[in-house]
């Protein structure tokens, strides 16, 4: 759990690139949409500390293979240094994987939502907000 340093917007501003970044591994002729929530939440890291969690749904074209997409957006990251990779089937039995920084509390989940959907959520590295702002709300 790391202060990096960054504010709230830039703790946002990375985890969307990174969620979009994630969207970008999908084969573009099976998406019908990408939706990046505008706005996410602030979770506590410690007692001092908080992480932006947001995230992304892209709805694919009925009948796609979604577990196989998942396992291909993985492999993408299987060399890449900026991560840790975890797999697990999630509650709906559905295959998932979650990218997590080795140095702060970074974290990338994604896998199947529902329907025709692969959900991208995120969290941020861990930051110290400002004592004029409050936690709560939508940031």
């Amino acid at each position: 759990m790391d202060d990096s340093g960054f504010t709230w917007e830039e703790a946002k501003r990375t985890s969307q690139e990174v969620e979009l970044e994630v969207a970008e591994l999908i084969p573009p002729e099976v998406i019908v949409s990408v939706e990046q929530n505008p706005t996410g939440s602030l979770f506590a890291c410690n007692e001092t500390q908080h992480s932006w969690n947001g995230a992304t749904t892209v709805t694919l074209a009925p009948g796609t293979e979604i577990e196989s997409i998942v396992k291909a957006m993985e492999a993408h990251f299987l060399d890449d240094d900026r991560f840790e990779i975890r797999t697990r089937l999630n509650i709906s039995d559905k295959y998932e994987v979650q990218l997590m920084s080795p140095e702060t509390a970074e974290n990338y989940i994604f896998g199947q939502g529902v329907s025709n959907t692969i959900r991208i959520d995120s969290g941020s590295a861990c930051f110290t907000l400002p004592e004029s702002v409050y936690p709560g709300g939508a940031f």
